[in-house]
């Protein structure tokens, strides 16, 4: 059985109330850092867990930290991104749901390390129900003296705003999710100036997303080494599983940072549903390339899937079973990307409405001899020429299943129908 350090109190009664979690330590963390542990140790013990973002792109979230400039002129401000928008990603809300009062003593220890004032949590515009879980722990963290003014009577204040999104996939893009806060249309900047040095108001701010702070207090509470001991070389901790699709067994899973991805599926998931074989996975989000059935031996973690061409991304697992069309999976994911583009730049707003249009018609049994070239062409030229990686995020699962499954969409276009249909 592994350690649980996100999920240990989620099967219990009234998990989200201040009385459950205090009776399970909540708060210790806190208590003893905000009286004993300067904030330049604490910051030190976050690199020494090697914790990387949970968010998708895995930066060190000590070493983001430590971006911050300690003599800034202007207020500092923490951005906890709750846009849990990547399809195939639900692992930010089960906190939110389960255990708020986890994700704000994260909250606090982070500003309290770096020397901020007020905390925003952005949530996606659809978490009306996370959103309500959030604001209630909010409001009895501020009766309990956990937030507010003079906190456990340490001289340190820190107000903490909820802010719910319209829910637009781009806002899950830090610099957009800043741009949305400030009351602005929701699209990206360019960078740099990055957010720590120029964020929210124009002041230095810290954008990590919910499941990356929820993990402060552990470290806090067992050390640094401690925390980095529980995963892979580089990748402490451990992960947040979410699988979906075609597995006995859907759901989140907590386990060690590298825990293989077919132990995921054929163990903790119990197998492909109805005696099917599988047939592809998507590891880490509707965004990262694809992988073949006979490529599931390898650690989930960020540097072993970099190695075999895909991404851990947000960790949400999609597998994919025998007998699905893999044109018509791709179209689902072409159509979602095309709509969520934000329009600021050309090669994402003209190119993913293009190829959503090619691969739909292929689909269709409409497809045209040369259409695979012409998506190949069209996605090269979105690569690298965008502000932010919405554009990308297009690209690789495009390229990954136009490279792994190939022979289906040339099927497609050759017989002018889905070979699928019968088994889909």
């Amino acid at each position: 059985m592994s350690v649980l350090i996100l999920t240990k109190r989620m099967d219990l009664p009234d998990s989200h109330t201040l009385a459950v979690y205090k009776q399970h330590n909540g708060y210790q963390a806190l208590t003893r850092a905000i009286k004993e542990i300067p904030p330049e140790q604490i910051i030190d013990e976050v690199k020494k867990a090697k914790l990387n973002g949970r968010g998708g792109a895995g930066f060190p979230a000590g070493v983001k930290w430590g971006f911050v400039p300690k003599d800034a002129i202007k207020p500092k401000y923490l951005c906890v991104n709750a846009d849990e928008g990547e399809p195939g990603t639900f692992k930010d809300r089960l906190i939110m749901e389960k255990d708020p009062h986890l994700l704000i003593e994260g909250i606090i220890l982070t500003c309290f390390a770096i020397g901020i004032h007020h905390a925003y949590i952005y949530v996606r515009g659809e978490f009306v129900f996370p959103t309500k879980r959030v604001q209630d722990a909010l409001n009895e963290a501020y009766e309990a003296g956990f937030l507010g003014k003079n906190i456990l009577g340490s001289g340190f204040d820190l107000d903490v705003t909820v802010h719910l999104g319209a829910g637009a996939y781009i806002c899950g893009e830090e610099t957009a999710l800043i741009e949305s806060l400030e009351g602005h249309q929701g699209k990206p900047r360019l960078k740099p100036p990055f957010p720590a040095v120029v964020g929210l108001f124009q002041g230095p701010t810290v954008v990590n997303n919910v499941e990356t702070i929820a993990n402060i207090p552990a470290i806090i509470e067992h050390g640094g080494e401690w925390f980095a001991g529980l995963g892979s070389a580089d990748n402490g901790g451990t992960k947040l599983y979410g699988v979906s699709g075609h597995v006995k067994k859907p759901g989140i899973y907590e386990l060690p940072m590298g825990t293989s991805l077919r132990e995921i599926i054929e163990v903790h998931c119990q197998g492909v549903v109805s005696g099917k074989k599988l047939k592809a996975v998507i590891p880490g989000g509707s965004s990262t390339p694809v992988l073949k059935a006979d490529e599931i031996d390898v650690a989930m973690d960020f540097a072993s899937l970099q190695k075999v061409g895909t991404m851990l991304g947000s960790a949400g697992v999609i597998v994919i079973a025998e007998g699905t069309c893999m044109v018509w999976a791709l179209a689902k994911l072409t159509k979602f990307y095309a709509h969520e583009s934000c329009g600021q730049c050309t090669p994402c707003r003209e190119g993913t409405g293009w190829v959503n249009k090619i691969v739909h018609r292929i689909e269709a049994g409409n497809g045209q001899p040369g259409d695979l070239e012409l998506i190949e062409h069209i996605t090269t030229n979105m690569t690298g020429t965008t502000i932010c990686p919405l554009a990308e995020a297009m690209v690789m699962p495009v390229q990954g299943f136009l490279k792994k499954f190939r022979p289906e969409f040339e099927e497609h276009i050759e017989q002018q129908c889905c070979p699928y249909q019968e088994k889909a």
